[in-house]
């Protein structure tokens, strides 16, 4: 029995998910803890995110305020359940994307694993997505290997959809490599927009965009966008889809009601999932759904709607809750760094060959 700790921070900047999940060899998940982002760093987060002023400072200040956080939540799961540092083997650390551009050759998470191992006393390994990208491959999405590991062993053609900041799809069909990419934004411009237009950081159970009716000229221009023509492996972020880039297209066309555009941009998460997930896999017979998104009512309702011979269903259903399946994945990464196996899957990713993720800062 090996445990290990997960610490992930998404796209989405709401919080801190920690996970401890136990390896022997069938994951388990034992314990998890839950850190929400404080407004002065999810404001630094989100302006690093382009470049500024000052911005390497400001990167290794926002990194050290991220690692206090990260350690504290840590050292709390700890408590929580009697274990003192030497029990858990590792802890992945996933860090926080502040640049992914793989076109460009790199992408960058700060997370300071160095001062994560001197404030908790263990094993870190961090910076999972830089070798993929080294060996040409995207960098992301990494959680369809840990996908296939956690839901391979059941029948059928299923695929895995997680829906944060951005969305991406697993795709596992008995007897094939998985395959999987990312769809386009998530939550990210839902919680864009009405941050901008009501100060909520998101859009509770899709309640605003279900008061709202879609613009077709709107989600038309908005589906011209570049990324959706192009197949995968493919992978995007804040880079392309932000704020600026839907005020651009707004700026272009008669002014909407502010619940009619958030109505649109859920109708424009659903259709690009949905449109993903048919032109690469066929017949799917179950889409599993976690990440934030899998508590959006209104876009749950969305995606079995259009996919009407599919059951969508939350990853609960398989007895995983859906809150922690990304931050379970980077405590099953560091477990397959330490046992130098490979966690990437070129067939996701693009990159020239299986590698080993990850760099490792002993306690």
């Amino acid at each position: 029995m090996a445990l290990y700790i997960g610490v992930m921070s998404g796209t989405s900047l709401d919080g801190l998910d920690i996970a401890l999940i136990e390896q022997n060899p069938a994951i388990n998940l034992i314990g998890t803890h839950y850190i929400p982002m404080p407004d002065d760093l999810r404001t630094e987060l989100l302006s690093l995110c382009a470049s500024g002023p000052d911005e390497i400072a400001r990167s290794a200040l926002a990194q050290q305020h991220w690692v206090t956080l990260a350690a504290k939540g840590i050292h709390a799961l700890l408590e929580q359940h009697a274990l003192k540092p030497q029990d858990i083997r590792a802890i992945g650390s996933h860090g926080q994307t502040i640049r992914h551009e793989p076109a460009r050759g790199f992408t960058v998470q700060i997370g300071n694993p160095a001062l994560l191992t001197e404030l908790t006393s263990i094993t870190v390994v961090s910076d999972f997505r830089s070798r993929d990208v080294a060996a040409g491959g995207q960098g992301a999405p990494l959680v369809p290997a840990f996908h296939e590991a956690l839901f391979g062993e059941r029948a059928g053609n299923r695929a895995v959809l997680n829906v944060g900041g951005f969305s991406n799809l697993s795709l596992i069909e008995t007897d094939k490599p998985v395959a999987g990419f990312d769809c386009g934004p998530g939550n990210v411009l839902l919680d864009a927009w009405i941050h901008n237009q009501r100060g909520e950081h998101f859009d509770r159970d899709g309640q605003w965009a279900a008061g709202g009716q879609v613009e077709p000229a709107l989600l038309n221009a908005l589906l011209s966008d570049p990324f959706f023509l192009t197949k995968g492996p493919k992978s995007t972020g804040r880079e392309v889809f932000n704020l600026g880039w839907l005020q651009h297209h707004l700026a272009r066309l008669p002014a909407f009601q502010a619940e009619n555009v958030q109505a649109t941009l859920l109708e424009l998460t659903a259709l690009t999932i949905v449109e993903s997930l048919q032109s690469a896999q066929t017949d799917t017979e179950t889409l599993l759904v976690c990440g934030g998104g899998a508590h959006n009512a209104t876009l749950m309702k969305r995606l079995a709607a259009l996919l009407p011979s599919t059951q969508v269903s939350s990853t609960a259903t398989y007895g995983v809750d859906p809150d922690w399946v990304e931050a379970m994945a980077f405590a099953w990464l560091a477990h397959c760094c330490l046992e130098g196996i490979a966690a990437n899957r070129p067939s996701v990713t693009g990159a020239r060959g299986l590698r080993v993720l990850g760099a490792i800062y002993p306690a």
